[in-house]
């Protein structure tokens, strides 16, 4: 990763600061993973144990509707360190995610999926990074030849897209999946918005952050959650969430539109003085009509997904609601504390 100097001073004194024992949140989103939270577990703690650092898990109940909750629950009282927070009902993926920040009692927190296609295994290698003063280590998805080529493409085209149209600069192929000091985390909590598109938020903040390369391996167990209109949603609320430029590609398109017409209609007077009247075309006629309908459905639609959310956004409803917390084995930080 390049960083300039002033950024390696931030970097170094950060690092000197880092407490010896961080207590590691690893807040787990869950929508019926029912099939697949077994393994999750098994494979997490086989990695968090050997660190010899305190842990608790903070999962996300967002609405399921297997045994997703059930499962959780038995492990928490088996003697799990950590939480589960039940959402009162299906809010999505963005609000579980804050919802689990807000949870997390850890130094760090480490956001990831319970399907296992990220891989718990380079949790080390994120606390070395957070070691080393960064305050973001994010995995870095360098093979996704387990998704489909048109995912893929799409994804591609949105980074790319996003990037491009905003005045922030976002990953390519960076998930969820990272690592976040409690700077960051207290950060994320001061920003109001409802509509969260979670990605763009970790961009925004800001903070030294590190890239953390991984292939993404085929999901463990039990089916994905997301199809191409879900994505396709995600996308428009990604980009209207962090720029206002295609506002204003509209707003050239429309001049543009405008000049041409304009320049026409002279080209239709000089005709007419020169040749005479002649009958213009129906054909002619009807797509000329039915192009600049189709523009201006198209601008009043582009207004209307702003207009869309400020009207969300001056609801000011929370972007969840809790039902129940069930709290599972006190870390072993919490331990030693209320042991003094």
């Amino acid at each position: 990763m390049q960083a300039s100097n002033e950024g390696q001073i931030y970097i170094g004194r950060r690092a000197e600061a880092r407490p010896a024992t961080p207590l590691i949140s690893i807040v787990v989103p869950a929508y019926n993973e029912a099939e697949v939270l077994d393994h999750f577990l098994t494979d997490t703690r086989a990695v968090l144990d050997p660190m010899g650092l305190p842990y608790e898990y903070v999962f996300i109940d967002d609405g399921s509707r297997d045994e997703t909750a059930s499962i959780i629950a038995s492990h928490l009282a088996g003697g799990l360190p950590g939480r589960l927070v039940a959402l009162s009902r299906n809010f999505g993926k963005e609000a579980a995610l804050t919802a689990g920040l807000a949870h997390a009692k850890g130094d760090v927190v480490v956001v990831i999926d319970a399907d296992l296609q990220d891989p718990p295994e380079l949790i080390p290698q994120m606390i070395d990074g957070w070691r080393a003063g960064y305050d973001v280590v994010y995995g870095l998805r360098v093979d996704r030849s387990s998704d489909t080529l048109l995912k893929r493409r799409s994804a591609e085209l949105f980074y790319r897209l996003f990037n491009q149209l905003s005045n922030i600069d976002m990953p390519a192929n960076a998930g969820d999946f990272r690592l976040i000091d409690r700077t960051v985390v207290e950060a994320l909590m001061r920003l109001p918005e409802s509509n969260r598109f979670m990605k763009g938020l970790f961009a925004w903040v800001g903070f030294p952050s590190m890239a953390l390369p991984y292939e993404r391996p085929e999901r463990r167990a039990g089916n994905g959650k997301w199809n191409y209109w879900k994505l396709w949603n995600f996308a428009i609320d990604g980009l209207t969430g962090f720029t206002t430029m295609p506002l204003r590609i509209w707003l050239y398109g429309g001049a543009l539109v405008a000049t041409m017409s304009f320049a026409y209609a002279a080209y239709l007077i000089i005709r007419v003085m020169a040749y005479g009247i002649d009958v213009p075309g129906y054909a002619s006629l009807m797509v000329g009509l039915l192009f600049f309908s189709g523009v201006q459905l198209l601008s009043v639609g582009m207004i209307g997904e702003y207009v869309a959310r400020l009207f969300n956004e001056a609801k000011q409803r929370p972007v969840y609601l809790v039902q129940d917390v069930i709290e599972g084995a006190s870390t072993a930080r919490e331990t030693s504390a209320d042991d003094k």
